[in-house]
């Protein structure tokens, strides 16, 4: 993935993750899911719009990067996309009050990017959930839960994500729980 790149918190980087699609399974393995986490991996509408009701100051989307690239395996099979297809991938920080609290990653099969979803390929700095929300076009699937395996300390542990349909394809959001997120008291 190559395109648009951001320097912002280069040491945080999505691990490995296992998915669930409850989150008693994933409980059952990691009973961290029904701590704090447990609001923000169970939010139903626009995640963006809960973080911003946290926020005591400002709210902000950072393009981490973003351009076409070939997604994992996993998500491939997930989005019934064959396995070495580009897609435009985009990975952002979710920053509430000027600190990182989700790494958030999409995944756009190019069969979504026609028509309307070219927009999709110009949202710079705005959240996606703007765009998907409003659209009457997109659906949202079943939302999974995810337990992450981190390489390095302050990668997230929890994550959770979901399929969005319409326009006869689907393209794939996944949210990571970072740590600062919880080592506030508001909820």
């Amino acid at each position: 993935m190559q395109s648009r790149v951001s320097d912002i918190d280069s040491r945080l980087t999505i691990p490995p993750t296992d998915w669930y699609q409850s989150l008693t399974a994933a409980g059952l393995l990691n009973p961290e899911v029904h701590g704090p986490a447990r609001y923000w991996l169970q939010v139903e509408g626009s995640f963006t719009r809960a973080l911003q009701k946290q926020c005591s100051n400002s709210f902000h989307v950072e393009v981490r990067r973003e351009g076409f690239a070939t997604p994992t395996q996993e998500e491939a099979r997930r989005l019934r996309i064959p396995h070495r297809q580009h897609a435009w991938i985009r990975e952002v920080s979710l920053c509430g009050d000027n600190q990182p609290w989700v790494l958030a990653r999409t995944v756009i099969p190019l069969k979504c990017l026609e028509g309307e979803g070219r927009r999709l390929l110009h949202l710079g700095n705005r959240p996606l959930g703007a765009y998907l929300f409003t659209s009457p076009h997109w659906q949202r699937g079943p939302l999974e839960t995810g337990l992450c395996r981190p390489v390095i300390p302050g990668q997230p542990e929890l994550a959770r994500r979901s399929l969005f349909s319409g326009h006869n394809s689907s393209l794939l959001v996944g949210e990571y729980l970072l740590p600062a997120l919880f080592q506030r008291n508001t909820l």
